[in-house]
């Protein structure tokens, strides 16, 4: 392989921020998507498919590097993100009551999987998507040090057809963005990038801009892990109740101080059933991870933020752990239900592909 710009890189990364930035004329904006970041290395036949950190995904999406073979310009680097759509059935409680695509990140992590054969069959059954945003190269010529707007126009070039390659919708109206921000999770998005348009490549800086959703959600607390260092607890597992009754788990929250550890673990330890330990689900990105959990009564609720939901209306979860706030004392467990919840408006992949 012999290209301008060489792996292993790097991607440019962003910083959070609660809004959108507004200066017109100085970003400009594209929908943040929810898939596994690549970088895409092509000289002729020869093709790299990168992780964010230097990881082979080659291996696990051969469907994609026989896309990027047939779909994209002989020779260059592009920076983006492979995602895999799937159809969601038409929601009979829905005016319009029509099915649409949107991104299924559970599908997607099913895809990381160590036996080739595997591999093979999902790669039939649940083929992934190649979606770009950046061009770090094409034909001799790197475009690190070229301004945003510059390398945009050789993205466009280098994506010669459609099906299976895409590049994302841009625009340099704030307000627009601002929508996007809202319609576009209908459809898996995970938020909003902002980009200087006059701004270069940096490989591993935080230069753009990243807006995600922020919302909150009262929850029963049904159990928690005991941190990695053995004291206090590392994680709290919560969970919503269905219309019928049923108390689903939905997800955790993790991260707290030493201090809050303990605190936690005093709380939750009197209203832990019996002596009872369950097994969790094996984590696919940390097999040595301890995913025992200690089940607790639920009588306890706490207030977390979360960005967004994941999965269908039957068995919906937090797609990232969430942060917890505080314990509601006022709050009667019964009442944490699902209704509580955010709806995103119902929006359609293709749509946002549409203009691509």
């Amino acid at each position: 392989m012999d290209l301008p710009v060489q792996p292993p890189l790097e991607p440019m990364l962003a910083k959070a921020q609660t809004k959108v930035p507004s200066e017109t004329g100085v970003w400009s904006y594209e929908p943040k998507w929810d898939g596994f970041r690549a970088l895409v290395f092509r000289d002729g036949d020869d093709v790299v498919l990168l992780s964010r950190s230097g990881k082979d995904l080659g291996r696990y999406f051969p469907e994609v590097i026989d896309s990027v073979r047939d779909e994209l310009a002989p020779r260059c680097v592009l920076d983006g993100e492979i995602v895999v759509p799937r159809e969601i059935a038409a929601d009979a409680r829905s005016e319009t009551a029509e099915s649409r695509t949107r991104l299924d990140w559970e599908s997607l992590s099913q895809r990381i999987h160590p036996a080739e054969s595997r591999v093979r069959k999902l790669s039939v059954e649940t083929p992934a998507h190649f979606i770009g945003f950046d061009a770090l190269a094409t034909g001799d010529a790197s475009l690190v040090k070229e301004p945003f707007r510059l390398r945009r126009e050789a993205l466009i070039e280098a994506v010669h057809h459609k099906q299976w390659c895409h590049v994302t919708r841009t625009t340099e109206d704030p307000e627009l963005a601002a929508r996007w921000l809202e319609e576009f999770e209908g459809a898996g998005l995970d938020g909003v990038i902002a980009k200087r348009l006059d701004g270069q490549y940096l490989p591993g800086k935080r230069e753009m801009v990243k807006v995600k959703h922020a919302r909150d959600a009262d929850c029963v607390a049904i159990g928690y892990r005991i941190h990695k260092s053995g004291e206090g607890v590392g994680s709290i597992l919560l969970g919503l109740y269905h219309d019928d009754g049923e108390l689903q788990m939905v997800g955790g929250a993790a991260s707290f101080t030493a201090k809050a550890r303990l605190a936690l673990l005093a709380d939750l330890e009197p209203l832990r059933v019996g002596d009872d330990v369950r097994d969790g689900e094996p984590s696919r990105w940390n097999s040595a991870a301890d995913k025992r959990w200690i089940p607790v009564r639920p009588e306890k609720v706490c207030e977390v933020a979360y960005d967004q939901m994941e999965g269908n209306s039957g068995a919906q979860r937090f797609r990232h752990a969430v942060k917890f706030v505080r314990w509601r004392p006022d709050r009667d467990p019964a009442s944490c239900t699902f209704d509580q919840l955010d709806v995103p408006l119902n929006y359609d992949l293709y749509d946002v592909l549409e203009k691509s």
